[in-house]
């Protein structure tokens, strides 16, 4: 993501506004605004929180003369094995068909299998005026548990899973049924499209390159950015693209926003053209009215002749990524390994392609494993399209783009283990050649995802890309990632090895500026995410945090731009 207003890389880029609360940044899309304000007090939040209601039917029956009182734990279980206690239920006396009431707060993350256990006691008589917060659960009958993880669930139609319990003991134990909400105090959100006419130049050789910040005044006079427009440059009357702003962000329409214009400075030095105050209900007035506002500039007497007008305003329902995903909305994983010859031999240890016979993973392994385990919760089917590029092919050529499975005809393979095994396989029957080219496998993976589209299908792509070298043709990748920025399809990049891997930053776009193809076609969104190996700070993130988390917000703002609402939406929604 790009940085905030200061930054000179996270000036420039087009936001398109912050249409989410602080604590969904990821899930709801990117608002580098308030990322930034949140960060400069040391949080980083990138999870959705949601609650779980719990239900049990047929359980166990423990007592002798009446029927079991059922109390549920929850736990999570963490990388070293060991599971942390997230909630309790309330006991229900003398029921076997529990529907508890106590909710189970939870925080989403999708960039991580997130697995649950939970754990159903019938709780002692003697007992029943013990706090649950305060009960030894060792001390309770244990009737079994159940496990899932939280992916399972959100997939759900419904976001609702039923799971069978099992414990001591023989027999059936009863299922467990658990539900998610997601917790979103408001879905209302203000599009607007803002322009300005007359505004200050402020540059000597040029006209100004403006840009807008709004921010939120707080009880205390403080103020919290909550969003910014893209960069128009060299434009005294600019228009910008479309903001959103939630309701979570500007709390009221009577509340007030600080509205401010920038010229943008490379040195990240902004200088500002002009401020005003409005309310988003005055927002609306000045649109329906078809008028401007003057901005004014601090430390000045006279009002700027500059002003602001609104184009366009609609209030609309946002939804977020759990909307579109328990709806049947489905993420198809695809693979594209490097075959490049600057891996080194297979056969030699120090070859990136290396096969431990002890089961160590090479990086490319790793990279396949971590990330195929998220993504494959939110595909159906598991059936995944794997290739390769840059490996010798018969009669002497060089194919960048074959199926790793040797098939003439179908790249699909089944489930992770199906990428695994025909890597390994590829490895023995075909040679290490070059250069590296990614241009063919994203051509071929959009025209995946654009045969999707026209067949109306409920599918976003994820194209996983693992290399080692720098692309040798980088105008021709940057064509290719140009015509498929429409698709609905993101590109992973993981970069394995020493190389210098800067190239690729030009392709992640993180530095606010679009790509651009040699046609002088602009990309209408940034779909790529790139991480090396070799910068990922072990223990503090994962390779599969620093890939996935821009890709809810990624698949949001190709559904938004294209106005795609979720495929059954609940009645209280419209």
């Amino acid at each position: 993501m790009g940085n905030c207003f200061s930054d000179v890389k996270g000036g420039q880029q087009a936001i398109g506004g912050g249409n989410i609360p602080t604590a969904q940044i990821v899930s709801e899309g990117p608002n580098d605004a308030v990322e930034c304000f949140i960060r400069a007090r040391g949080q980083y939040i990138l999870s959705t929180p949601i609650e779980l209601n719990l239900s049990a039917s047929k359980l166990r029956d423990r007592d002798v003369v009446s029927k079991s009182d059922p109390m549920a734990v929850v736990f999570i279980k963490r990388r070293d094995g060991t599971l942390e206690e997230l909630g309790r239920t309330e006991v229900i006396m003398n029921d076997l068909e529990p529907r508890w009431i106590q909710k189970i707060n939870i925080d989403y993350h999708f960039e991580s299998v997130q697995h649950l256990i939970f754990h159903v006691y019938d709780v002692d008589t003697k007992y029943h005026n013990v706090p649950v917060k305060a009960l030894k659960l060792k001390e309770q009958d244990f009737l079994g548990e159940a496990t899932c993880v939280v992916s399972e669930i959100v997939t759900k139609q419904n976001r609702s899973l039923t799971l069978k319990i099992k414990g001591p003991g023989y027999g059936k134990m009863g299922t467990l049924t658990v539900q998610a909400e997601e917790s979103v105090a408001s879905r209302t959100a203000i599009e607007m499209t803002i322009r300005c006419s007359d505004l200050e130049n402020v540059e000597l050789f040029s006209k100004s390159d403006p840009f807008l910040r709004i921010s939120r005044l707080t009880e205390t006079g403080g103020v919290i950015p909550i969003c910014k427009t893209e960069v128009v440059n060299n434009n005294l009357n600019p228009i910008w693209r479309p903001l959103c702003l939630t309701m979570q962000q500007f709390t009221s329409k009577e509340n007030p926003l600080v509205i401010e214009c920038f010229d943008f400075n490379n040195s990240g030095n902004h200088q500002l053209i002009g401020k005003l105050q409005k309310s988003v209900a005055e927002l609306e007035d000045l649109y329906q009215t078809k008028s401007g506002a003057n901005f004014s500039v601090p430390g000045r007497e006279k009002v700027s002749k500059g002003k602001i007008f609104v184009e366009g305003l609609v209030e609309k329902q946002l939804y977020s990524f759990l909307d579109y995903i328990s709806s049947g909305y489905e993420l198809n994983f695809m693979v594209a390994v490097d075959f490049t010859a600057s891996n080194g031999d297979p056969r030699n240890r120090d070859s990136l392609h290396y096969i431990d016979p002890s089961g160590r993973l090479n990086a490319y392994q790793q990279a396949i494993m971590e990330v195929g385990e998220v993504i494959q919760f939110y595909d159906s089917d598991k059936r995944f399209p794997a290739w390769g590029f840059g490996g010798g092919i018969p009669r002497g050529r060089v194919s960048h783009c074959f199926n790793l499975n040797g098939s003439p005809s179908d790249p699909e393979v089944a489930g992770v283990e199906g990428i695994m095994s025909s890597y390994a396989s590829a490895l023995h029957n075909v040679p290490l050649a070059g250069p590296t080219l990614f241009g063919q496998v994203i051509n071929t993976a959009a025209d995946i995802a654009r045969y999707c589209v026209t067949s109306h299908h409920a599918k976003y792509f994820v194209l996983l890309i693992i290399t080692d070298g720098v692309v040798s043709n980088l105008q021709e990748t940057m064509d290719a990632l140009v015509e498929a920025s429409d698709l609905p399809l993101s590109i992973l990049i993981v970069g394995v090895g020493s190389a210098n891997f800067k190239e690729m930053d030009i392709l992640d776009a993180d530095n606010g500026r679009r790509l651009k193809s040699s046609k002088g076609k602009i990309a209408t969104r940034d779909t790529v995410q790139f991480v090396p190996m070799s910068q990922v700070h072990k223990g503090q993130i994962s390779v599969v945090q620093a890939l996935l988390e821009e890709l809810p917000s990624q698949f949001l703002t190709c559904v938004r731009s294209k106005d795609i609402k979720p495929l059954n939406v609940p009645q209280a929604y419209h």
